[in-house]
């Protein structure tokens, strides 16, 4: 799909240029809908573009401050929140989760190690009893048959991708810790104290902000896509991962949706936010003199759990505590160390230490495909590092 060039608001320091061209390239040549870009190096903004529409009318225009769900890009929040807990000394990631979630002790997870939860190796990707859709929205229910599910594998003996129930498990651990839940230890630890629009669940005034994500349509079985594998089998272990709850393809625009605290999977944020928290990890956990995480604390971000073919969906994965890592394929720009997050659809958030680099992409119009990195987002990754 092609659509015209849009006109691009915002500010793009001089030597970003062909950055800012090769966003404007994405919207002719990928059917952008609308979409922002922003990058900081040395923790400071260089990039802050956007353009385009906030809805499938093309009748509201993005503007400055319109956020947009980031599905699993939530999750490099929630493991920030993770890390800083790590790193206040209230988190040991070696103790059992039961020390602090006792309800978890059973079915084989008596001993079963805090870190298994942020690099995806608990076993844990999915429950066997079956729900109805709207248990994604009820804390208790999920938090509940997960304590009591038993893992689908040994747990440390593979890693698979926790697509959604990763933020149950985190966030409950972290909730058990604080007393908070994810979405508020977020807000008043890492977001406000930044200056970030960045939210795990909207307040309701901050909806009309939101844009109207578009879901990609649904593929024929012989496409290349996440959900063309699970049309293959639905009862494989990756289908029950993504139906059970299911998510549904529209709900993402609902209010429900959009006011629960889901850390895995409904962040809604803006890409300046992301480039900020990103930048912040990339420059030793701080900005402005505002420390979120402490530099060796930070080291966890990228320091490898996990590498090799997922176990849930047909990709290689390396993960770290929390975040992903480069692969041999899909690479976050160059240098060995960066880390993030990106989301289905096609954000995508992450630090580069090496040139304390921070990056942020939204959008709303989601593209599907057998990728971690989303071809809009490797496009505009290729081009920055031309000019850093």
């Amino acid at each position: 799909m092609t659509t015209a060039s849009p006109v691009v608001e915002g500010t793009c320091d001089g030597r970003f240029t062909r950055l800012k061209q090769r966003f404007i390239e994405n919207f002719t040549t990928f059917g952008e809908t609308g979409a922002a870009l922003a990058i900081t190096l040395d923790n400071r903004p260089v990039v802050d573009i956007w353009a385009g529409h906030a809805d499938r009318a093309r009748t509201r225009p993005w503007q400055r401050d319109t956020i947009v769900n980031v599905y699993s890009t939530t999750k490099g929040m929630t493991a920030a929140c993770a890390l800083r807990l790590v790193d206040q000394g209230r988190l040991d990631l070696d103790a059992p989760v039961a020390r602090y979630w006792p309800e978890f002790a059973r079915a084989g997870k008596e001993t079963l190690p805090v870190h298994f939860l942020l690099s995806h190796r608990a076993g844990l990707p999915t429950v066997s009893e079956p729900l109805a859709p709207d248990a994604i929205y009820d804390w208790p229910t999920m938090t509940a048959v997960l304590a009591a599910q038993e893992p689908f594998w040994t747990p440390g003996t593979k890693h698979g991708y926790h697509a959604v129930t990763y933020g149950w498990l985190v966030g409950e651990v972290i909730r058990r810790i604080t007393g908070k839940s994810v979405g508020s230890y977020f807000r008043e630890e890492i977001a406000r104290p930044l200056g970030i629009d960045c939210h795990i669940g909207l307040r309701p005034e901050e909806e009309a902000r939101a844009a109207e994500f578009i879901p990609a349509p649904l593929p024929s079985a012989e496409e290349l896509s996440m959900f063309a594998e699970i049309l293959k089998d639905p009862q494989s272990l990756l289908a029950r991962v993504f139906l059970n709850p299911p998510i549904l393809p529209d709900a993402v625009n609902s209010h429900a949706w959009r006011v629960a605290e889901i850390p895995a999977a409904n962040g809604h944020a803006n890409a300046r936010a992301l480039a900020r928290l990103y930048g912040a990890l990339a420059c030793g956990g701080a900005v402005d003199g505002i420390r979120i995480i402490g530099p060796r604390t930070l080291e966890l971000a990228w320091a490898e759990q996990a590498a090799g073919p997922d176990a849930v969906i047909p990709l290689y994965t390396r993960l770290a505590h929390g975040f992903m890592l480069s692969t041999p394929t899909e690479r976050m720009g160059p240098n060995p160390r960066a880390f993030g997050h990106g989301g289905m659809g096609g954000s995508m958030g992450f630090a580069d230490p090496d040139v304390r680099l921070g990056f942020g992409y939204t959008m709303n119009e989601a593209h599907i495909g057998l990728w971690l990195i989303d071809p809009r987002v490797t496009a505009l990754i290729e081009t920055l590092y031309t000019c850093v």
